[in-house]
């Protein structure tokens, strides 16, 4: 290990006795038709919003969008944005509109028009501020956390909870229950997109991250249609990317029923991640420590009350690994308080402090444990009696599986003198 590296790697080979070779591995059915959902679009790259970037086509399009805006409407606003008078802000918004209808200037004036028409007839301009009565489904269901690398705000969608039938009852049980839900729905978006820029080279769209773990198929249907619908006419070019997690093998047949009221456009943005590849998924798109911990990240809902989350330092546990991470510099008296997370844990782990001075003991600081896949990222202190290392320790030697991890500390010296 070089000095500078607070990470060391033991390997063990893996090997299979004789009588476990392995079987050539056929694709099921349903494998098939998922990896076709997702290999026959390209993924999607955002676009500019820097007018001069534009094709001349496009700069056409836009101009003669604004003169027909203009002879139709005339001072309209989204957002609190005017879309006429030279704000660059509403070129954004226009250009929005554009791009969900291909620059087809009249299919995208009579977007817009029914756009508008449905924000002043739904009350969306101030619906942020409403009270609609849902606590229990508040950061649990829909919700706003964290940012993606790129800066844009992440919302997370979760419907297992609708499993319940008394929960299903409550919020799905007639009509009016439903409407005021999807007015609640429309809120959760609404805060997110009050996060955006709206701005040539800024952050203007969400990351969207669905989990389908134990989503009543059936019973969510009409919700999901009618917020799938909601959301594609009236916030176009709003989502960067859905990401969908903890993917069920019946996923094939409900992409098949809506795939059909989605442009192609966005279904480039799709990224599909079966159950346990959570974390591994996460991780391309979303820092660790603005990851929920219930999906292998670090961020806890109490964490975003302290300002910006400590940036964590990602690693790899390789199959057949055991890898050591040791924080040296550890002052008598100090404190150290450590998060460390593997996504679909399934490894033993450990913490111990080593000290410095000869003849001083090893102190058990968490004993060697089995860490279930499910299981959340730990978080724990430590206070020393004298200098050393803390050095934590997971052992994937019984897997061939490669994960990802994550781990960040904070080490407090002593106050007393």
């Amino acid at each position: 290990m070089e000095a500078s590296s607070p990470v060391s790697i033991e390997q063990t080979p893996l090997q299979d006795p004789p009588e476990a070779s392995p079987r050539p591995f056929k694709k099921s059915f349903v494998t098939s038709l998922m990896e076709a959902a997702t290999l026959r679009t390209p993924s999607f790259k955002e676009d500019t919003y820097f007018v001069s970037r534009l094709k001349s086509s496009e700069k056409k399009a836009l101009q003669e969008f604004k003169d027909k805006l203009m002879a139709s409407h005339g001072s309209d606003s989204m957002w609190g944005i005017p879309l006429l008078g030279g704000d660059e802000r509403a070129d954004v918004i226009l250009l929005k509109f554009l791009r969900a209808r291909d620059f087809k200037v009249q299919d995208s004036l009579h977007m817009l028009q029914k756009c508008l028409a449905w924000r002043s007839e739904f009350g969306a301009d101030n619906i942020v501020e409403e009270d609609l009565g849902f606590k229990e489904l508040e950061g649990v269901v829909a919700y706003m956390h964290g940012y993606d690398r790129e800066g844009h705000p992440v919302c997370y969608n979760a419907y297992g909870v609708f499993r319940d039938k008394d929960m299903y009852e409550r919020i799905f049980g007639d009509d009016e229950k439903l409407k005021k839900f999807l007015r609640w729905r429309v809120q959760v978006l609404e805060r997110g997109i009050n996060l955006l820029h709206f701005k040539p080279g800024g952050v203007n769209s969400i990351i969207q991250v669905t989990d389908l773990k134990d989503m009543p198929k059936r019973e969510l249907r009409v919700a999901s249609n009618q917020i799938l619908s909601l959301f594609q006419d009236n916030y176009p070019e709003m989502v960067a990317r859905k990401i969908f997690i903890n993917v069920p093998w019946y996923f094939s047949v409900l992409y098949s029923m809506f795939s059909p009221f989605l442009t192609q456009r966005t279904k480039s943005k799709f990224v599909i991640s079966k159950e346990g590849n959570v974390a591994e998924t996460l991780y391309k798109f979303v820092r660790p420590e603005d990851v929920p911990v219930q999906y292998g990240g670090l961020s806890r809902p109490s964490d975003l009350q302290n300002g910006p989350p400590k940036p964590a330092s990602e690693f790899t546990v390789k199959g057949g690994e055991k890898v050591n991470i040791q924080i040296e510099g550890i002052e008598a008296g100090a404190t150290i308080t450590w998060d460390i997370v593997v996504g679909g844990w399934d490894l033993e782990y450990s913490a111990e402090f080593v000290p410095n001075a000869e003849g001083s003991y090893t102190i058990a600081v968490e004993k060697p444990r089995k860490v279930a896949a499910s299981d959340e990222a730990i978080h724990n202190s430590f206070t020393s009696r004298e200098a050393g290392r803390l050095v934590l320790s997971v052992d994937n030697t019984a897997s061939r599986r490669r994960k990802v991890a994550a781990y960040r500390y904070v080490v407090r010296k002593s106050t007393m003198v």
